[in-house]
């Protein structure tokens, strides 16, 4: 039996949204804005949004024009035409390099008599100079210190690459005058030992032969993660916050660049050949960093897990086991004695030398920290030219164009909560070791002046939307493609050169002022001066006119490039249906 209801309140049927009254202001809000839906077309049209306009001046008739240059970026929250632009050419590089079956990059090129004469050059210097040393003419040290110099010129000019030699350390230089600390490169007694093959000078994997007599060479795609902090529930928070180790998940964090460059280091060695790699740098859910990578080739998983097992990086830093003092209480400045003090008694603090000189003279000393790898690594293998491949480039690129605060959203007051502690940990973690944390441990960091902030490092691992990850997130081994992302950008545009059948040869080149360089694109003589153009300046102007006139030759553009490939697809048609043809005619006349 239902209880009777109270006369009043008789539930009512939900009724529509109320339709605006035409002229009210809410009617008024409900019109889409034309700003906002020009930018939605720039972006379909891949038009850059926030463009930098350059002003060419012409050094010979003086004709100024405004020529608006994309922004380049690679975050999708500043422009999101030019990330994804960056994207697709991270996923080109990915997939020219992934399945190679030759060496992307040939030898060097045999010297020449002019370039051999002038290391033979530097060489006689660098005689003369140890001699000059030796018997104490400091003066003619410096003279040959400057001829040095301008030998390097012009070895650099002659077109060499790299330095013949490392720079002679002086007063002046920023180098220590004992050299680089050197530590004992025994292994830990906790690592497994890994065999060591001499690495040889290839970057190809393995073909496999089918029984059919096919042969065909798949490769790699793995997956590396960090050491467990604590359990986590599935949002990725912690189970008991108070016991999860908030400091060794910051330094992982800190120093797991590191880590990476040390993995391919011992795997390189084990497998006994040049390891090739391009990946991402991602947080995990419970944000802690993790790597995707695809791996040209292929590699047992068993020596997969047994080099990420035996891996790791010792950070042979200071102690910061006491933080002596907090961000109420700081050290201070010294002006007589030009270095950091303790507020309290005046004493000046440890220099970074003095610190690192005691962790050299105890013969217990062990690293302040030891990065190491988690027990999940994924690895799995991936055939060329499937689908597969294809979504797993998209899925190694996938968060290349965020923040890495913007990879996983905090949308819980849990998540917030355990964002809010890792970063507070991120915030007093010393980063390098010119660190303005250090003060807060008691030690002056390296070249430390006046305007050191501690606590307030400015370093990308102390931001909030870095996680702890400042370095680059993009990580692509040298001999992966055999060319850097300017390459690419190149072939882009021969290719889109090609399929319209525009040219850019010497002659038509030299008649309209320009120049081939050795990658085939122009480039504009020294008659042209570049600026930066004011955005106030008479010449420049609106925004949204210039983004108008960028999305109008951006359409242009689009009809003519899909008007060729029509036409190009009509000819393959054609020829094929040719060929045909004619075999068809071969076999009835045989």
């Amino acid at each position: 039996m239902n209880a009777p209801t109270l006369p009043g309140l008789e539930p009512t049927a939900p009724t529509p949204a109320a339709i605006p009254r035409p002229g009210s202001r809410a009617a008024r809000m409900a019109l889409p804005r034309s700003v906002d839906i020009l930018k939605e077309i720039a972006a379909e049209y891949g038009v850059c949004v926030r463009p930098l306009a350059m002003r060419r001046t012409d050094l010979d008739t003086g004709l100024t024009e405004v020529i608006d240059l994309p922004c380049g970026a690679t975050r999708e929250d500043k422009c999101g035409p030019c990330a994804k632009k960056n994207r697709r050419l991270r996923q080109a590089q990915i997939r020219e390099g992934w399945h190679r079956d030759d060496e992307p990059l040939p030898g060097p090129e045999p010297a020449t008599e002019a370039q051999k004469s002038l290391i033979l050059f530097r060489a006689h210097l660098e005689f003369s100079r140890d001699e000059a040393i030796r018997a104490a003419q400091w003066d003619q040290v410096t003279d040959i210190d400057e001829a040095i110099g301008e030998v390097e010129e012009a070895i650099a000019a002659e077109g060499l690459r790299g330095r013949v030699g490392p720079p002679h350390v002086t007063e002046d230089s920023d180098e220590e005058p004992g050299g680089r600390r050197k530590r004992s490169t025994k292994r830990r007694q906790d690592a497994p030992d890994l065999p060591r093959r001499k690495v040889e000078r290839r970057t190809v994997g393995k073909t496999y032969t089918a029984p059919d007599g096919s042969t065909f060479r798949p490769s790699m795609w793995l997956t590396l993660t960090l050491d467990s902090y604590g359990p986590v529930r599935p949002d990725g928070t912690p189970v008991n916050p108070d016991r999860y180790d908030y400091r060794r998940a910051a330094w992982d964090a800190a120093h797991f660049p590191r880590l990476l460059d040390r993995f391919w280091q011992n795997l390189r060695r084990c497998e006994g050949w040049n390891v090739q790699y391009a990946g991402c740098v991602e947080p995990q859910r419970r944000l802690a960093p993790h790597a995707h990578f695809a791996i040209r080739g292929t590699i047992p998983r068993d020596i997969l897990r047994t080099v990420a097992a035996a891996t790791y990086h010792q950070v042979w830093w200071p102690s910061v086991d006491v933080q002596r003092y907090t961000l109420d209480r700081l050290p201070v400045w010294d002006e007589q004695a030009a270095a950091w003090a303790d507020p309290d008694t005046g004493q000046p603090l440890s220099t970074w030398a003095e610190a690192l000189d005691a962790i050299d003279e105890d013969p217990d000393a062990e690293p302040v920290h030891v990065v190491r790898f988690g027990t999940q690594v994924d690895a799995r293998g991936v055939m060329p030219g499937t689908n597969d491949a294809e979504r797993t480039i998209r899925y190694v690129t996938k968060y290349i164009t965020k923040n890495t605060g913007d990879c996983h959203k905090a949308t819980t007051d849990r998540q917030r909560k355990h964002l809010d502690r890792l970063w507070q940990q991120l915030r007093i973690t010393p980063c390098t070791d010119r660190c303005a944390n250090w003060l807060l441990y008691g030690i002056q960091p390296k070249k430390a002046n006046a305007k050191l902030k501690p606590g307030r490092c400015k370093g990308k691992v102390h931001q909030r939307d870095t996680l702890g990850i400042g370095g680059r997130r993009i990580l692509i081994s040298r001999d992966w493609s055999g060319k850097t992302l300017a390459d690419h950008k190149h072939d882009v545009r021969a290719w889109v050169r090609a399929l319209l059948g525009t040219t850019t040869d010497s002659a038509t080149a030299s008649d309209t002022g320009q120049l081939i360089d050795d990658q085939g694109a122009t480039t504009e003589r020294a008659r042209h001066a570049w600026e930066l153009a004011r955005p106030d300046d008479p010449d420049v102007g609106p925004m949204s006119h210039r983004l108008m006139r960028s999305i109008s030759e951006r359409a242009r553009w689009r009809t003519e490039l899909l008007a060729a490939k029509d036409r190009a697809a009509q000819e393959h048609s054609d020829l094929s249906a040719t060929q045909h043809s004619a075999q068809h005619d071969g076999e009835g006349t045989q």
